[in-house]
């Protein structure tokens, strides 16, 4: 019996010693990246803090074209408009290509709120440029005071912001027109760096 137990002792600590090192070897050791969201930063770069509400004032396709700093993944698109639309679509574009990588349609049930769509992850690579684009008839109109132009590229975190672009009516065309003294929005995406 005397044996039985050392046996048993021996064999209970060679399985939590097992047990512990496999423990160890499923930690995850990567770096954590917090998730960002750049358009705060934007408006606080470009000085577009004057604000006007447009709604039913003709269909246009619009938006920012982008460059992250990092690799990262774009994990979920925000958007917040001055009324209801049930289904605004939003692409997200290879600026150079000008062809599109992703097309959503997100709900606005509610005016002045803004929504955000979880996305299934699209990975962006370091210093390429993109685009993301709606196509809506209600917007929020935000400039300078004094209707200046804000002087392009706009840093904000690990995203440089090149430039704002419109073009009209309600095909999913790539924008042509380049605005420097106002961005119609308000549109945005949760970004997170991978490495």
């Amino acid at each position: 019996m005397k044996t039985f137990k050392i046996l048993f002792a021996i064999l209970s600590a060679s399985i939590l010693t097992v047990s512990c090192s496999s423990n160890d070897d499923d930690k995850d050791n990567s770096p954590k990246f917090e998730t960002e969201n750049p358009l705060a930063v934007y408006y606080t770069q470009t000085g577009f803090n004057t604000v006007s509400n447009f709604v039913n004032s003709g269909d246009y396709e619009f938006g920012l074209a982008f460059t992250p700093t990092v690799k990262g993944n774009i994990k979920a698109i925000t958007l917040k408009l001055p009324a209801t639309n049930s289904a605004v679509r939003v692409t997200i574009w290879d600026y150079t290509t000008k062809t599109v990588l992703r097309s959503e349609t997100v709900n606005v049930a509610t005016a002045d709120v803004q929504v955000t769509k979880e996305i299934s992850v699209l990975a962006l690579e370091k210093d390429k440029k993109y685009m993301i684009t709606m196509n809506s008839n209600d917007w929020y109109k935000k400039n300078k005071a004094d209707l200046t132009n804000t002087v392009y590229p706009i840093v904000a975190g690990n995203i440089t912001f090149n430039e704002y672009r419109w073009i009209s009516g309600t095909s999913q065309t790539f924008p042509t027109n380049v605005s420097s003294n106002y961005n119609a929005g308000d549109l945005s995406f949760d970004f997170q760096q991978t490495e």
